[in-house]
């Protein structure tokens, strides 16, 4: 619908679509476009992890996250790996268009809802006090911290660290309980301190 809406308006050009970002690199430098807008819901290599994989072999293209989720912990997520703007598939065509010349132009293209809780996570962040990981959580524990303030899923985490999924799931359990935190957003927020 999108390729549909970009093409068929005048000083737009829609260069690629795909319903998968497998082989992201590749598909992103075959047709070398100015903007992407990303979807966070795909199978294999959600948007998320795409952003983070363009930005960083292409860290000239503009993404802008197009999507049905509200949630702040995917907003912050989002934009911790590199998107430029976050938007609501819910919103008109001319708002996406609107959206894609922000986001080339250099802005920051967000649906105000989102933009309401960008603001509320900043506002968070500023008043939380900074975290000291000294002799607080043990090496296995750091390690995971480390992986999710980068981004990475649990599943990720776990190949990396050869772990199980459910090893992940109990020692983020128990650093959340430390640093009195409940999702990834918070703690974020807590870190980036």
């Amino acid at each position: 619908m999108n390729n549909q809406l970009i093409s068929g308006t005048p000083g737009f050009n829609c260069v690629g679509a795909f319903d998968n970002a497998g082989d992201i690199v590749f598909k992103i430098n075959s047709c070398k476009p100015d903007v992407v807008l990303m979807d966070i819901d795909m199978p294999g290599i959600n948007g998320i992890q795409a952003t983070r994989i363009l930005k960083e072999h292409f860290p000239d293209v503009h993404i802008v996250i197009q999507t049905v989720f509200e949630d702040e912990e995917k907003i912050f997520e989002s934009i911790h790996s590199g998107a430029n703007g976050y938007i609501l598939k819910k919103s008109p065509p001319l708002k996406i268009l609107e959206a894609v010349t922000d986001a080339y132009n250099g802005g920051a293209p967000m649906t105000p809802s989102i933009a309401s809780k960008t603001l509320k996570l900043f506002r968070q962040a500023a008043v939380t006090p900074p975290v000291d990981l000294e002799g607080q959580f043990n090496e296995r524990q750091k390690e995971i911290l480390e992986y999710i303030v980068g981004g990475l899923s649990y599943k990720l985490i776990a190949e990396q660290l050869s772990i199980s999924v459910e090893t992940v799931k109990y020692h983020v359990k128990n650093i959340y309980s430390t640093l009195h935190v409940h999702s990834r957003y918070e703690l974020m927020a807590k870190r980036s301190r």
